[in-house]
């Protein structure tokens, strides 16, 4: 199966990090992607140009085997539809289990997103649920969501696509806008985000202005 993990990363820190390792686990995830955008649709544009975003996640990733970059989104000129993404790995992949793998608070907002219904013909969703992330779908998603739920992590090994699973992460509560706000008040963000990237933040001088 392949995991695909979006995100503008800015910085990556350890919420994103222990979310991702625990769905790996859990579904027995074998190539897992991380997809930094290059220009996310559904919020500003990231403070940090792409490639220190692709430098923190590469050291943040480093020594993990099952982890990797799919860099194709910051390469890609205009607005990062997952769309677009999942289209070109369904047809470099075109027989295996895609997993889109989002947060409750993106599936809860699941409408706003470019084509939200071709996603289900391009992979399955993967859900992360958090204890302080309540579910509240739009009514469109929402009933979309209910019919294409499945109860194992089996039912999405035996079909290429269109299945939608939840599954339980553990809840960190932990923000890139924060660290970014942090470092820009002057204190350190360490422990909310590897001490690699916690490094290269300083020795770049990110997120100061």
């Amino acid at each position: 199966m392949i995991g695909i993990f979006g995100g503008t990363f800015d910085p990556v820190h350890l919420g994103h990090l222990r979310a991702a390792l625990e769905v790996c686990e859990q579904l027995g995830i074998e190539d897992f992607r991380w997809v930094p955008a290059g220009q996310p649709p559904h919020r500003k544009r990231p403070v940090s140009p792409p490639e220190h975003r692709l430098a923190m996640l590469e050291l943040a990733l480093a020594g993990q085997a099952a982890f990797r970059i799919d860099e194709r989104e910051l390469r890609r000129e205009g607005p990062s539809y997952m769309v677009d993404t999942l289209s070109e790995i369904r047809s470099e992949h075109p027989s295996a289990p895609i997993l889109l793998i989002i947060g409750q608070d993106s599936a809860n907002a699941l409408d706003g997103w470019h084509r939200w219904r071709d996603l289900f013909a391009l992979a399955h969703l993967v859900i992360m649920r958090r204890s302080d992330t309540p579910v509240a779908y739009a009514p469109d998603p929402g009933a979309e969501i209910e019919a294409r739920a499945v109860d194992t992590p089996a039912a999405l090994a035996g079909a290429t696509h269109g299945g939608v699973y939840s599954l339980p992460v553990t809840a960190l509560a932990i923000a890139s806008t924060d660290i970014r706000a942090l470092v820009r008040a002057g204190r350190s963000p360490r422990y909310l985000t590897p001490d690699a990237v916690v490094r290269y933040i300083e020795a770049q001088g990110l997120y100061r202005g």
